[in-house]
């Protein structure tokens, strides 16, 4: 009976075990340099129909395959906005992840994306995305893409897409929208291989523009 209940509760352990957070064979914690946080406490005045819970937990650990990098880092950066509003592309892939005045670019309203070209194919193991967390705020039809066509017209996997209604036309998705914060939003690519990573959004529960502090992406070279 003992026995039982430990197997049990070990399978429920488990099933409630957030994504990523199991550590298996082969597999190391993803260890991050995080930016300090610009608000604390769970925001309360933020409202979306599509909004996941909110609990106030910080992320927990993330396991990725042994001998994964940053491939991301001062890699090239195009948009589908040529002339930003505030700041230079670069900085999106600059390391520079604090919040304020000086570490973000602004891109105008609208669907807009920026997309990181990483040099060679690389297999994925964890995109990390910070919009702007100077405040609690929501960014819309947030979808994350991997592909090796520059383009992305072929062989495009898409990772993450919160635009439930299809606003943006590339699909409606599935996933929730969520809260900005310090520490980032974490995408799980499963390992997708892609040269290029292109990241949409459609402005933010405070105005219509769209921000990005950094990107990082990291990986492994395909076998």
């Amino acid at each position: 009976m003992f026995r039982r209940l430990l197997a049990l509760t070990t399978l429920l352990a488990l099933s409630l075990a957030p994504l990523g957070a199991q550590r298996a064979p082969g597999k190391e914690e993803l260890k991050l340099a995080l930016p300090k946080p610009m608000f604390v406490g769970t925001p309360t005045n933020v409202r979306s129909a599509n909004l996941e819970p909110i609990t106030g937990k910080p992320r927990g650990p993330f396991y990725v395959p042994k001998g994964t990098v940053l491939v991301s880092g001062k890699k090239p950066v195009t948009s589908s906005d040529r002339y930003p509003v505030i700041g230079e592309l670069d900085m999106v892939t600059d390391a520079e992840k604090s919040a304020g005045d000086g570490y973000f670019v602004e891109l105008g309203p609208g669907p807009q994306w920026v997309q990181i070209d990483l040099g060679r194919p690389y297999a994925l193991h964890a995109i990390l995305v910070w919009h702007d967390h100077g405040q609690p705020r929501v960014y819309r039809d947030v979808i994350v893409q991997v592909s090796n066509d520059a383009a992305f017209k072929n062989g495009v996997t898409t990772v993450f897409n919160n635009d439930h209604d299809n606003s943006s036309k590339l699909g409606a998705g599935r996933d929730k929208e969520y809260i900005e914060v310090a520490e980032g939003r974490l995408f799980d690519p499963k390992g997708a291989t892609g040269r290029y990573v292109r990241l949409y959004s459609n402005g933010n529960t405070t105005n219509d523009l769209n921000h990005y502090v950094e990107v990082e992406a990291f990986g492994t070279p395909p076998k």
